[in-house]
């Protein structure tokens, strides 16, 4: 009886070092292999993703610059059309005071001898 049970225990162990050579020698190596792969695939498809991030930023930081260059040109045109159209209104300005300056001294001399003309009928 003892004699079938170290058999038994036998074949199992025996078993069991068939099952752990079958793992050590085949099924790990693959498993291994497999990862391997996977991992490497993961990390290409990773680089590539990275790198198309890397370009959007690239793009979106070219597309900044450009809609903020084009802003800094459009505030630089405003303020110079504002500058002119300030002078302009200054040089308006000069020429009505100048004009009004006329006016004034035209309706004073009108005056002056409409004054004089009155001086004369009032001493008759």
């Amino acid at each position: 009886w003892q004699e079938k049970r170290g058999l038994r225990e036998l074949r199992v162990l025996e078993n069991l070092k068939n099952t752990i050579f079958e793992t050590n020698e085949h099924i790990l190596p693959k498993c291994e292999q497999q990862m391997h792969d996977n991992l490497n695939e993961a990390f290409k498809r990773l680089q590539a993703a990275s790198d198309m991030i890397h370009r959007l930023q690239e793009r979106e930081h070219e597309e900044r610059k450009l809609q903020a260059d084009k802003l800094m040109t459009r505030e630089e045109k405003r303020i110079a059309h504002w500058e002119e159209f300030m002078k302009e209104q200054q040089n308006k300005q000069a020429e009505v005071d100048e004009e009004h300056r006329k006016a004034m001294e035209r309706l004073k001399e009108q005056y002056s001898e409409m004054e004089k003309e009155l001086a004369k009928y009032v001493s008759f």
